[in-house]
């Protein structure tokens, strides 16, 4: 019984003992190494091969147990599945050393289904060799069996039509790792073009898998690829706007309000653009379209954009319409209106009560300024004055915060502070006349009052005295802002105050028709 078992372990040993067989097993090893040293995002299909291939040779040893027990036929079908499962574990293994590690070396980065069609190849030219050495002659199979060959061709036309359609979409570039499509209902990136389907990531993070002759017959989009243009999609933000107001504002008002705003994602070139496309019921229709670089964050940057036009639109006292029914309601009281009114202007003379410009004036006063100011909110990155610009308004901040950018000679733009709630800017434009010194760029989403001369005018001129209050508060200011750009002297810009003291005291009257005291 010993003997027998000693006879059986030696044969079973036999089946190792073919010359090719070390040099086998040395090249998974050391293909086995590279890859996982080298790759490790590819460790578990270098483990499922390695599997493989173990499996292979565990049942070519089982082959030889069985022959050893004199089941010839088993054995010799066992022993044959063996070497082929071997071998397709080997090429497998060579395949993913080449166009995993080899190529990366030298920075050639073929397509996925260069590889996938490759190794098969190489499947099928291992299964060939070994019918050959099986005996079967191949020409006679190919001559032999035409019907054969025709069923199968017939049960495989979808595999086929998969792998042709995944060649031809390489061969003429129609599609690309990379590029951002819509297939149907199905909007992604493509991340993988195998030999059997395409890959693609949508921003839900899914990943939808279509067969390559699917996309061979049906059409498809390509987003943003236009020959000889960076890659840029076209996003469209709709919005009505009221028949009152007139068109050529609204899209004045929007376009610069998005252009300035510098949105990351939104292209410089080409320009966001407003048009009016329609005519709807009780309101025009219009379209903002701007060009989208980003494109993962399509809704994102929509959003954003969308603040901005509707900040812009605030601004310039355009109401966003909606659709007009005849409703039958109950009118609000008059007292409730009122209230509403009142709880507003408390809410004014608050933010001029914190700003030191109009600490001289009197509750009268303060209560005549406050029924006229206009609410203006600005988004974040909002232009909310430029530099060189003429406006005869301030703004009063109540939220958010706001940063003042100098542009000097040399091209350089320079922050020389930072605005928060309760303070205000432009009082030299709406005293004086005079062009803004510096750009304010909204910091945050900000909400803040805007005062224009009219709204002053009747206050001056019901006590002109108030000028020299403004004079001084405008001199310390243009003193700190003229400190912070020269970084001169302290004493020096205070000999020049007395000066500016009186001339700007001069501009404001005559800015606003006063008569001298």
């Amino acid at each position: 019984m010993n003997n027998d078992l000693t006879i059986i372990w030696g044969q079973a040993l036999d089946a190792f003992s073919f010359p090719e067989m070390p040099y086998l097993m040395a090249t998974a090893v050391a293909l086995s190494a590279m890859l996982y040293s080298f790759r490790p995002e590819y460790r578990a299909a270098l483990f499922h091969t390695l599997g493989f291939y173990v499996a292979s040779l565990v049942a070519l040893w089982a082959s030889a147990i069985i022959g050893a027990l004199e089941l010839g036929t088993a054995a010799a079908v066992l022993r044959e599945t063996a070497i082929i499962a071997g071998g397709i574990a080997i090429i497998r293994l060579a395949g993913l050393f080449i166009f995993r590690v080899a190529l990366r070396w030298i920075r050639v980065d073929p397509p996925r289904i260069v590889e996938d069609v490759l190794v098969m190849l190489g499947y099928l030219a291992w299964g060939m060799v070994r019918l050959r050495y099986a005996g079967l002659d191949l020409s006679q199979i190919v001559t032999t069996s035409a019907l054969m060959t025709a069923v199968l061709a017939f049960s495989m036309q979808d595999t086929l039509g998969n792998l042709l359609g995944g060649v031809a979409l390489e061969l003429d570039s129609s599609l690309a790792v990379g590029d951002w499509v819509r297939v149907d209902d199905v909007e992604g990136q493509v991340v993988d073009i195998r030999w059997r389907s395409t890959s693609i990531q949508t921003r839900s993070w899914d990943t939808v898998v279509i067969p390559n002759s699917y996309l061979m017959r049906n059409r498809f989009v390509v987003h943003g690829r236009r020959r000889g243009a960076p890659q840029q999609w076209r996003r469209v933000i709709w919005f009505n706007v009221d028949y009152s107001a007139p068109p050529a504002r609204v899209i004045e008002n929007t376009e610069n309000a998005v252009r300035a705003a510098a949105i990351d994602g939104v292209a410089a070139t080409p320009a966001p653009q407003c048009v009016l496309m329609d005519f709807e019921h009780g309101y025009g229709r219009y379209a903002l379209r701007y060009w989208l670089t980003d494109f993962s964050r399509d809704d994102p940057t929509d959003s954003e954009v969308r603040i901005h036009v509707l900040t812009a639109l605030q601004r310039a006292g355009f109401r966003i319409a909606v659709p007009e029914y005849s409703l039958h309601t109950v009118k609000e009281s008059g007292k409730h209106v009122l209230e509403v009114h009142a709880r507003e202007i408390t809410h004014r003379l608050d933010a001029l009560k914190r700003v030191d410009l109009f600490a001289g004036m009197s509750a009268q006063e303060l209560q005549t300024i406050a029924e006229r100011l206009v609410f203006a909110p600005f988004a974040k990155g909002d232009v909310m004055t430029r530099q060189g610009a003429v406006a005869h308004w301030l703004y009063i901040l109540t939220s958010g915060s706001a940063d003042v950018v100098v542009d000097q000679p040399g091209g350089e733009r320079r922050i020389v502070n930072s605005l928060p709630a309760g303070t205000c800017f432009g009082e030299m434009g709406l005293l004086t006349g005079e062009p803004r010194r510096a750009t304010v760029i909204a910091a945050a989403d900000v909400e803040c009052y805007r005062l224009d001369k009219i709204s002053l005018e009747d206050v001056l001129r019901t006590r002109p005295t108030l000028a020299e209050d403004f004079s001084r508060m405008l001199v310390t200011r243009q003193t700190d802002l003229d400190q912070k750009l020269e970084q001169a002297d302290a004493a020096q810009f205070a000999r020049k105050s007395a000066h500016e003291h009186s001339e700007i005291l001069a501009r404001i009257r005559n800015f606003f028709g006063l008569e001298r005291g």
